[in-house]
């Protein structure tokens, strides 16, 4: 093993990283996602430091295959912005850079972040400040393909060997910075089977409620997150286990806590979720929201009534209910109604005809009722 060395600021020499070599990790750079070790070369050739982080390093320390590559630079997005053409500047406070490649694949590319930056502020700094504002120690890892090492700042590589989940940020604080830190450490210890540790797990109880103070649209994509992972059933039990899965989805954990009725709903929602998990799984990684939704509240669909009229169901009143089911969650109309679709599909029953959109209806008629007018006038009915 190596080290990195760095300086304090008297000057000495101090110890900030371990450095693990091809042969102490395993991962050579051929197992790497093409495209992003195209992005790492680009950057490091034009004088810039370049390094997979985070998730994608975490997956293959455990012989996963990443779902997604994040690379992080000391180059600021303006530059990496110049860099490739097949790019754009993202995000008002702390600015990212997504790359394009085809298939609608997106590379992120993060500039080092400042101890000093709070609230997401635009502040760069150096890689060891970055490693510090990392969540838990398994994402702060950086691997550098050129010279296929893993450097190490918070022993993140021995706490994944060791099925371990630690906050790199103080537990007192943590959560207060971003409550949604909460809902990855469920979904970490769930895909990388580490356990959460007392104080940890203490920490996450105590400040649940702060869930109710992010915003609608994050929370939404942290849910369709969750529901595209392959492991949704098993992040949602630990979620109602750490007390938080009642900020998720408000509405069926009410449904759930009903007496009578709700343990057999808990049990065929749950039961829907292992199918979705199941689907993924065999599909790949599902971009159709539609789907999600649809595995997601069939089972308060069914519970509520909603389709209790079989064929003869009105077709926008499901859509209400399953919204309703979704809140204070948001889906767009066209997914929600895409939901009903597949549940439409899957009963065989009759769907309604797609309504003409509006500007098209009221040209067409006008139209029509213009012609009728002036074909009234010019033929007058004789009496």
């Amino acid at each position: 093993m190596l080290i990195r060395y760095g300086k304090d600021e008297k000057g000495r020499l101090i110890r900030q990283a371990k450095v693990y070599t091809l042969k102490e990790h395993g991962i050579s750079r051929d197992k790497l996602d093409p495209d992003a070790l195209k992005v790492t070369e680009r950057l490091r050739n034009a004088g810039y430091q370049a390094y997979v982080v985070g998730g994608a390093v975490r997956d293959l320390l455990i012989n996963k295959e990443p779902k997604d590559y994040d690379i992080a630079t000391d180059a600021y997005p303006s530059r990496v912005r110049k860099i490739f053409r097949n790019s754009r500047i993202i995000g008002k406070r702390f600015r990212l850079v997504h790359v394009y490649f085809p298939d609608n694949k997106i590379l992120e590319v993060a500039t080092f972040r400042s101890l000093d930056g709070k609230d997401g502020q635009n502040i760069y700094g150096s890689i060891d400040e970055d490693a510090r504002r990392r969540d838990f120690t398994l994402n702060a890892l950086y691997y550098s393909p050129k010279e296929e090492q893993i450097i190490d700042y918070h022993d993140g590589v021995k706490d994944i060997r060791k099925n371990r989940l630690k906050s790199v940020i103080p537990l007192n604080t943590t959560f207060v910075e971003d409550p949604v830190r909460m809902l990855r450490a469920v979904k970490y210890s769930v895909t990388t089977s580490s356990k959460i540790p007392f104080k940890l797990k203490k920490s996450i109880k105590k400040h649940s409620s702060l869930l109710k103070d992010v915003s609608v649209s994050r929370m939404t994509e942290e849910i369709f997150k969750i529901l595209q992972s392959s492991y949704a059933a098993p992040i949602f039990h630990r979620c109602r286990e750490m007390q938080l899965f009642e900020y998720l989805l408000p509405q069926i954990h009410e449904e759930m806590n009903r007496s009578g009725s709700g343990k057999d709903f808990t049990k065929k929602f749950f039961s829907d979720m292992d199918k979705l998990d199941k689907y993924t799984r065999r599909e790949g990684k599902m971009k159709a929201r539609s789907r999600m939704l649809q595995y997601l509240t069939q089972s308060w669909l069914d519970q509520s009534g909603a389709l209790s009229a079989g064929e003869d169901c009105v077709f926008m009143d499901v859509v209400g209910e399953l919204k309703n089911s979704l809140k204070p969650m948001i889906a767009p109309n066209r997914e929600v109604m895409d939901a009903v679709k597949h549940i439409f599909k899957k009963n065989k029953w009759k769907m309604p005809r797609r309504r003409p959109s509006y500007r098209g209806s009221t040209k067409k008629s006008f139209h029509k009722g213009s012609q009728k007018a002036l074909a009234k006038a010019s033929n007058p009915v004789q009496s």
